[in-house]
C-alpha cells in the first residue's frame, strides 16, 4: 500500500507533538512527585550603595585603562560620563 506524502507529513508532525506532549505532562509529575513545596526564602536586605563601591575613583581608573588598552588609544583620550550597575 502506497501513502500519500501529505498523509506521512501529517503522521510524522502528529508523532512529533504527541511525544512532546508526554515529555510535557511527565515532566510537570515528575517535578510535583521530587520537588514537592518548598517554603520561599527571605530576600536578603539591600546594602547600601556607598558600601558596595568604596573607592568609585579607581574603579573608573581601571575601566578606563581596560578601555584604552584595547583600542590603543591614550588614557587621557578615554572619558567616561556615567557608569550603570548591572
Amino acid at each position: 500500500m502506497e501513502y500519500s506524502s501529505l498523509f506521512v507529513c501529517l503522521m510524522g508532525l502528529g508523532t512529533v507533538f504527541f511525544g512532546l506532549i508526554c515529555l510535557i505532562v511527565l515532566t510537570m509529575i515528575m517535578g510535583k512527585i521530587v520537588g514537592g513545596h518548598a517554603a520561599p526564602a527571605a530576600a536578603p536586605a539591600a546594602a547600601p550603595a556607598a558600601a558596595a563601591e568604596p573607592n568609585r575613583q579607581e574603579l573608573v581608573a581601571a575601566i578606563s585603562a581596560a578601555i584604552a588598552e584595547e583600542l590603543g588609544t591614550d588614557i587621557t583620550g578615554i572619558r567616561i560620563l556615567s557608569m550603570k550597575k548591572l
